[in-house]
């Protein structure tokens, strides 16, 4: 019940909501998402289509001390519009302490300025 987890934020049909930061650092987009207790090799799926970014996954905790259990499970689905430019192929993936980083690196800009000449009018 979202009463009892005031601190999660649900979406409709269930699914939960991923917390992420985005940024660009040494020629790479990257984002960042929270997704502690999940085993990324299983529960969690990436992919990238039309310069959309989606980090989809199912996640299934159980909690026990001796007075009480606690469950939390449910999907969660999290979409980036990747800025222009990206290298889609290139796209890498890594978890650590329960975030996970996405390094999308950049093409180059292929608009480099360029000396342009002036000749006379004719």
């Amino acid at each position: 019940m979202l009463e009892d987890f005031p601190w999660e934020m649900r979406l409709r049909g269930g699914e939960h909501m991923i917390r992420v930061e985005e940024s660009t650092e040494d020629g790479a987009f990257v984002v960042r998402a929270e997704l502690p207790g999940i085993d990324p090799g299983k529960d969690v799926e990436i992919t990238v289509q039309d310069g959309i970014l989606t980090v989809h996954g199912e996640r299934s905790e159980e909690e026990r001390t001796k007075r009480r259990s606690e469950f939390r499970y449910g999907s969660f689905t999290r979409a980036v519009q990747l800025p222009s430019g990206v290298r889609e192929e290139d796209i890498t993936a890594a978890y650590d302490k329960g975030i996970l980083t996405v390094t999308v690196p950049l093409a180059e800009s292929e608009r480099r300025p360029r000396k342009i000449q002036i000749g006379e009018k004719s």
